[in-house]
């Protein structure tokens, strides 16, 4: 009687370490899929930190940079609309005579040939063959027979911009221009003519670009001014 009882009892035993072993290897860390699932959130979490760690102020503000804010890059800032939101330009004498230029230079142009010739008169004030100032480029010359770099210096009519929205619009862009914008259009360019004019210098400048109705040019260090 007790033979069967006690074989009974071990077969129960037996039953009970399977049990239990089956249970260690079904929760073992290489079997547990949450456990498993932990492990690799750990390992992505741990990778994604070391490499937003090793980006540099500069990487990291692109990354969460708005798109508008991204400079002559971005895709809206040679937009009217962009310039529409923006207050009323004001500013100085330097501020004055850029809009000044623009207005009477570029006024009929698109937004990318006013810029274009906004970083023409910019890039003159850095080359150390002209004047160091943006009234000094504009008005070089003038009153000297032949020698006005922009034509509506010297062409003896009174300067008066009458047209508001033109006169508001490069007023925005001068103010942009001024206040460190990048110039990229029209790869440091310091010459331009329209396109019904063909400049005796213009055979021996590169061109860079031809933006609207203006050929642009880069005048070579071998030149002097002109």
């Amino acid at each position: 009687m007790f033979r069967p009882v006690l074989r009974g009892l071990a077969v129960l035993a037996a039953l009970t370490v399977c049990w239990s072993a089956a249970a260690e290897v079904t929760l073992s860390s290489s079997n547990n899929p949450t456990v498993a699932l932990d492990e690799r959130l750990s390992a992505l979490v741990g990778a994604e930190s070391r490499t937003l760690t090793s980006l540099r102020g500069k990487s990291m503000s692109r990354l969460i940079e708005a798109p508008e804010a991204k400079g002559a890059k971005g895709r809206d800032f040679y937009s009217l609309d962009r310039l529409s939101r923006m207050p009323a330009a004001k500013g100085g004498d330097e501020w004055s005579c850029l809009t000044e230029a623009l207005y009477f230079e570029a006024r009929g142009e698109t937004l990318k040939g006013i810029f274009g010739v906004a970083e023409v008169i910019l890039n003159r004030v850095d080359d150390p063959r002209y004047p160091s100032s943006v009234c000094g480029v504009i008005n070089q010359g003038t009153g000297e027979r032949y020698r006005c770099q922009f034509t509506y210096t010297c062409d003896g009519r009174p300067e008066v911009m009458s047209e508001k929205r033109a006169r508001d619009l490069v007023g925005k862009v001068a103010r942009i221009m001024l206040d460190g914008a990048p110039r990229t259009l029209t790869d440091g360019a310091t010459h331009y003519h329209t396109k019904s004019v063909k400049p005796r210098w213009s055979r021996a400048f590169p061109r860079t670009t031809t933006i609207g109705y203006h050929h642009f040019y880069k005048q070579p260090n071998r030149y002097a001014k002109r």
